[in-house]
Formats: structure tokens, C-alpha cells, sequence
């Protein structure tokens, strides 16, 4: 239970509020929204462990759950690293996936499988490029602060940029050519590889980021202590039984830790290059 306290507040308006009689869990436009089997399943098996009903609530971009948020209609939401830095003190931190056995992911740059000539994001000046969302860290935020590394301007440098609002149909978009290229997020990648290779296989990664944490699980600040707790202890619990363990392969993790919000201090760092936080 200790381990489990670790990220509470101290005393507040929080600490105060009765445990909720639905938990309401926002997610974002990530690979899992059109996994609607695997969806109900963890939804049931939260609400078997929580012993509260669970109603998970889907939106199509980040800043739609974002506002969720702003507006008190939702308890918790699985964020991407960009949203959950800009809301601040508005999300607590409450438990981060494990990737390959470690907190952490990446930012692909991807290319269509038929161009042999790209090797790094410097092959790419001119080409039509894909970002996912204008909240995500992978797929807007790393890229254009790789290229201000590499001293260019991320409004000019490219012939055209578009959103595609999802990592997924990021990826499709650069296999169908749509886009030259495009930033993605490593674990949805390596999730649809699984599942749509005949997708994946039509592009070509030809940068790798470094790592960022792993998108977290956030509490908002006006959860109740105990619904804190409980969400929190069901989310590290699931690697220790039979069903969670099934869930989480099926969700392409391998369970979740408390963590630490400093695992994102390279992400702040890229926000306040840009005047984002």
C-alpha cells in the first residue's frame, strides 16, 4: 500500500469526495479504438475488480478528452505524455504501461516500403509529411524538435504537413501514399504489426527517437482517494492473475508501474523549446 500511495496529493478538495458510483476512463485516438472486444473485456474485468461499473469513454483526438477533463466528466483517461504535461496540476499521475518490460517508448519516422533513397529525416525537406495529432508527442512534437535540432524550421521545411488524428491512420496514410513520410508512435506501430502487417510491411522505419516515457494513466485531481487507490492497485494487479495477464497481452503491454512524472522531463524540455508549456 505504500508503493501504491506513491503520487497522491497531500490534503485537498480531493481527499474528501465520496468514491465514485461509475469511473469514468478517457481514451485517446490510439490503436485500441477499434479493438471494441477488447475494450468490453477490460471494462468488465475492471468493474469484476473495482466492484463499481466502468464506462470507458472514447474521443477522436486528444483535445476532445483533454476537455473531458477541463469539464469534470471524466475520473481517469489513459493520455498520451504531451496532454498529460500541458494539463499540469488538472491529472495526477496514477500508473505507467510497461513496453517491452520497460516504461518507455519512441517516436518512428516512417516512409513508404517503395522508397529506397530516404535514409533520415534530411531525405525528407520538400516531401509531403503526416503528423498525428497537434497533442501528440510522437507524432507532432519530437519530430518538429528534431528538426529545429538539426537547424531547420518545421513550418517551412516540409512541402505540406497534414493531421491524420490517429497514429494508426498515420501509418496507413504514408502506406497508401498519402504522405512521403510521417512520425508515429512506436508502440502503435509495433501493435498494428501484429495485427494489419499487410499495412506495416508498406512502410519502412528510418529514424528511431530516443526514449520517452511510456504513456500514462492519469487520475483527475478531484478523484476521491480512494477511488485513487483502487483504480490503481486493479491496473498494477492485472500482471499477477490469469485474466489480467490475458488482457495485457491482448493490449500489446506487459503491465503497468507507479512510476515517476520526472520520467518526462525530456518531453517538458521539447514543450518549452516551442513555448508549450
Amino acid at each position: 500500500m505504500a508503493a501504491l500511495a506513491v503520487g497522491m496529493p497531500g490534503t485537498g478538495r480531493a481527499l474528501t469526495h465520496a468514491p465514485a458510483q461509475v469511473l469514468r476512463v478517457g481514451l485517446t485516438p490510439a490503436f485500441v479504438h477499434d479493438q471494441h472486444s477488447l475494450m468490453a473485456d477490460w471494462r468488465n474485468y475492471l468493474e469484476s475488480r473495482l466492484q463499481t461499473p466502468v464506462e470507458f469513454v472514447q474521443r477522436n483526438s486528444y483535445r476532445e478528452t483533454m476537455d473531458l477533463l477541463h469539464q469534470e466528466r471524466l475520473d481517469f483517461a489513459w493520455l498520451c505524455d504531451y496532454p498529460f504535461l500541458y494539463l499540469k496540476d488538472l491529472v495526477r499521475l496514477l500508473a505507467i504501461p510497461l513496453n517491452h518490460g520497460r516504461p518507455y517508448y519512441r517516436s518512428y519516422l516512417i516512409v513508404g516500403s517503395g522508397d529506397s533513397k530516404s535514409k533520415s529525416m534530411a531525405d525528407l525537406k520538400g516531401a509531403v509529411f503526416a503528423y498525428a495529432d497537434p497533442y501528440s508527442n510522437t507524432g507532432y512534437l519530437a519530430p518538429r524538435y528534431r528538426l529545429r535540432e538539426m537547424g531547420h524550421d518545421p513550418a517551412s521545411f516540409f512541402r505540406k504537413t497534414f493531421f491524420t488524428w490517429s497514429h494508426r491512420k498515420l501509418i496507413e496514410a504514408v502506406a497508401k501514399g498519402y504522405a512521403d513520410g510521417g512520425a508515429v508512435d512506436s508502440f502503435v506501430f509495433e501493435s498494428l504489426e501484429k495485427v494489419k502487417p499487410d499495412i506495416v510491411r508498406r512502410t519502412r522505419i528510418v529514424e528511431r527517437s530516443v526514449e520517452y516515457g511510456f504513456p500514462p494513466f492519469a487520475a483527475h485531481r478531484s478523484v476521491s482517494a480512494t477511488d485513487f487507490l483502487r483504480m490503481q492497485k486493479a491496473l498494477l494487479g492485472m500482471s499477477g492473475d490469469p485474466a489480467g495477464r490475458t488482457l495485457l497481452e491482448r493490449l500489446n503491454i506487459d503491465g503497468f508501474i507507479v512510476g515517476d512524472r520526472r520520467m518526462y522531463d525530456g518531453v517538458e524540455m521539447m514543450m518549452r523549446a516551442f513555448g508549450e508549456h
